[in-house]
């Protein structure tokens, strides 16, 4: 059988089952490192002493989702972008956290194309969101918490490129 076989439904349905595995995990995640519904909507910052200062930018709150960004303050020299970089919505009351884009634009056809097979997405969707979680076990490792986060000086937050 060659690796460009359809998946079977019970296969599709194996990886969304994953998929809302790594959503629900990544949830619990941010909320034991970073704490975000106790954060303001604005910048914030986490100095751990490891050379990495990560932001995190609560975009929006609404009553049960919360968007966030997590970046470092550098960027990548070809794009300008903060990188890495992850776009996520928090979905409070079913404890979930997705990771929509892993770079600036928040928009999956600007990756994937503006018709991707169903296959591509959730394989997409499953490599962002596979790195939230192992980014987030790196930043607790490296001593960033909802404990070292302070408000960002204006010139400190990462901005898109122009």
């Amino acid at each position: 059988m060659s690796g460009l076989a359809r998946p079977t439904r019970a296969q599709f349905a194996g990886r969304f089952a994953w998929l809302m595995g790594l959503y629900a995990d990544n949830y619990w995640r941010l909320v034991r490192v970073l704490g975000p519904d106790a954060l303001a909507v604005g910048g914030w910052l986490s100095r751990a002493g490891d050379g990495l200062d990560l932001s995190v930018e609560v975009l929006e709150r609404h009553p049960y989702t919360l968007e966030l960004r997590l970046s470092y303050l550098f960027r990548d020299e070809a794009t300008g972008a903060p990188d890495p970089s992850a776009h996520v919505r928090m979905y409070r009351d079913a404890r979930l956290a997705e990771v929509s884009a892993c770079y600036v634009g928040p928009r999956l056809q600007d990756v994937l194309g503006l018709h991707p097979e169903p296959r591509a997405v959730m394989q997409h969707r499953l490599r962002m969101n596979a790195f939230l979680g192992k980014w987030l076990d790196y930043l607790e490792d490296r001593g960033h918490s909802r404990f070292t986060l302070r408000p960002a000086p204006i010139e400190a937050a990462p901005r898109e490129a122009s």
